[in-house]
């Protein structure tokens, strides 16, 4: 049992903070920030937030994946021969890999939102009427993919539980392959 246990726990606890900061700040940063009473302030502060958040969440991914080499060399065996385990392994890991680019990708529109905050807007992701093309774009793109982002964590802790289900006893017998 011990021989997991802190990678997945790692693998575990990042994928919650995945989750959890993409949301907290989809509802409660942005939320927050579109309460400034200067429209100029309301990306800035919102740019800020995610900006001190940035170095965890990039901490986070990379934990994630070395935890996540580490629990697939320990299961190297069972990957190869229990069926469906490399089917799942392959769907989690581009999962999460999509998932990271979006992330990556709303990161690069927000540093955008952040370089246009002098034009104002109603919220972190809702532009006002005057807004240039550019911040209305990066604005409407990032509202997308705040409610993205926890969807790609949530289906990633998801498919975890499914592999550790995966690896209950009855369930490793019944899909063992017969060679």
């Amino acid at each position: 049992m011990a021989g997991n246990l802190i990678a997945r726990s790692v693998h575990d606890l990042t994928a919650a903070a995945w989750f959890g900061g993409s949301l907290m700040g989809a509802i409660g940063l942005n939320g927050a920030a579109a309460q400034a009473k200067d429209p100029a302030e309301r990306t800035r502060l919102s740019s800020a937030g995610w900006m001190k958040w940035a170095p965890f969440q990039t901490a986070a991914f990379a934990s994630h994946l070395v935890a996540d080499l580490a629990i697939a060399w320990e299961n190297k065996g069972r990957i190869a021969k229990q069926e469906g385990v490399a089917r799942d392994t392959v769907i989690k890991t581009a999962v999460t890999v999509v998932g990271a680019a979006v992330t990556l990708y709303s990161g690069v529109l927000g540093k955008k939102v952040e370089k246009l905050a002098g034009e104002g807007a109603e919220g972190a992701t809702e532009p006002h009427g005057a807004a240039s093309d550019e911040l209305k774009s990066a604005q409407q793109q990032l509202k997308a993919l705040q409610w993205a982002i926890p969807g790609f964590a949530a289906l990633v802790i998801i498919l975890g539980a499914k592999h550790g289900e995966m690896q209950r006893p009855k369930n490793v017998l019944a899909g063992l392959r017969r060679d």
